[in-house]
């Protein structure tokens, strides 16, 4: 049965995070989560895995590309100290190692495509070294703009020009080591982009505006988007290349069109997708083997510079509750929340109407500068508050991230603390976690999870 709960993507970007023992025995086991994809080797999360009987991708970030690539030194201490120590009886099961996080975006420019191919070949050397070469395969994760097409059409979709050497390097070491490409894909910022496609060709409804391609005629985002790879991939003499989804999800706030309802649309319909196993039409009957759903949890610090969804891809909330239903292994079954979450006091931060509050938009300002607003945003669950309730919205997230220090809720007055629940309908005012650092396991630092930006959501 294919299942969206497979695999999950787990990052480091939550102020207060849940601690590992929650996310791992609360959340991934009871849910039958079977792989996840780190953004990096942090030890303390890989060790929470151990024994654990869930398979790993884990990732080395863009900044190490550089070293690692000068260095076959530093890339046999790197696979050492973060691969090597969890075989045999380490009890981590590492599948994939992905060297960078989209290093090609359009918007890195070249800052990381010159150390891509020597980072990955100084990393299957020290693998091969280790003896681990034929355990664990070296992947690089690509976003969907690592391939550009004149007319939008899937045949027409080629590799980069900028690209053109590096690739052919790139797609040749994996080729050699029998590597997938590795493919990440965002359908809302797809759509965002898209001014001839309706929402329902993202969310696999058949009733949205087909896309025409020859006499080929695609009915869904997720195929067309395949599509184009395979065809860039046979263009570059790599037409049988194994493909994979490293990250495919749909946020639920923080912009229009970013709400559960649509995300549960979403991930219904792709888990409907799969399980038909009827391909693509360039790949008929040759279903993607692996799918790495973003992600488990939601970031309350994930860069929000380029979409302010960035932070809300969770199937769970920051605390571990789910947002909608889907299969993330568990069959028919509900979802499993976490259980036993240490809050903080049930107390917010608001703002005072009893003071004069016609200069206040330059303190909520200040407060959304450094805590988390993007559910204020234009099409977010917030955005249609009004006036000062969506004030008090901002000062409470400051307030919460500052862990309900009395000093966080000042505002030169402004604020004042409550023990009312402010939330108004589906705008929910926060309550901060306790510090997991300081209920942690004694020895190991406050985990970061983020949810499997890729979680293997989909395996065969």
């Amino acid at each position: 049965m294919a299942s969206l709960g497979r695999g999950r993507k787990l990052g480091n970007l939550l102020l207060a995070p849940l601690p590992s023992e929650t996310v791992v025995s609360g959340l991934l086991r009871p849910n039958n989560v079977t792989s996840v994809k780190l953004f990096d080797a942090d030890a303390a999360v890989l060790d929470s895995l151990a024994g654990s009987g869930i398979s790993v991708m884990v990732g080395i970030p863009n900044d190490m590309l550089a070293l690692l690539n000068s260095s076959k030194a530093a890339a046999a201490s790197w696979v050492h100290d973060n691969v090597t120590r969890y075989f045999p009886g380490g009890g981590v099961r590492i599948e994939y190692i992905a060297v960078g996080d989209e290093p090609f975006l359009l918007s890195h420019g070249n800052r990381f495509e010159p150390f891509i191919v020597g980072a990955v070949v100084n990393i299957q050397l020290a693998l091969a070294t280790a003896k681990l070469a034929d355990r664990v395969k070296v992947v690089v994760p690509c976003s969907s703009d690592v391939y550009q097409s004149n007319s939008s059409l899937p045949s027409s979709a080629h590799f980069r020009s900028d690209l053109n050497r590096t690739m052919s390097l790139l797609l040749s070491f994996l080729s050699k080591h029998q590597s997938p490409f590795v493919l990440d894909i965002d359908p809302l910022l797809s759509l965002q982009q898209s001014a001839n496609l309706s929402i329902d060709y993202f969310l696999f409804r058949s009733s949205g505006r087909h896309l025409t391609d020859g006499p080929i005629r695609y009915t869904n985002f997720f195929d067309s988007t395949v599509d184009s790879v395979v065809t860039s991939l046979t263009k570059a003499g790599f037409a049988d290349m194994d493909i994979i989804i490293g990250r495919v999800g749909w946020p639920t706030d923080g912009s229009p069109n970013a709400t559960s309802n649509t995300a549960q649309i979403f991930m219904l319909g792709l888990a409907a997708h799969l399980k038909s196993k009827i391909g693509t039409p360039l790949r008929p009957m040759r279903a993607i083997e692996q799918i790495y759903i973003f992600s488990l949890l939601d970031e309350d610090e994930r860069d929000i510079s380029e979409e302010n969804y960035a932070r809300h891809f969770g199937v769970f909330t920051v605390d571990g509750q789910a947002k909608y239903g889907v299969d993330l292994g568990q069959g028919t079954k509900k979802l499993a929340n976490a259980r036993d979450v240490d809050y903080l006091s049930p107390r917010w931060c608001v703002a005072n109407d009893n003071k004069d509050l016609s200069n206040v938009s330059a303190s909520a300002l200040s407060a959304c500068a450094d805590a988390d607003c993007t559910a204020l945003s234009s099409g977010g669950s917030c955005s249609g508050i009004g006036w000062p309730v969506n004030v008090s919205y901002a000062f409470n997230s400051y307030y919460q991230q500052h862990d309900q220090d009395a000093d966080s809720c000042d505002f030169d007055g402004l604020g004042l603390i409550t023990t009312v629940d402010p939330s108004v309908g589906d705008c929910m005012f926060s309550i901060a976690l306790r510090d997991s650092s300081s209920i942690s396991l004694p020895g190991l630092p406050a985990l970061l999870w983020s949810a499997l930006a890729s979680v293997l959501v989909f395996a065969w």
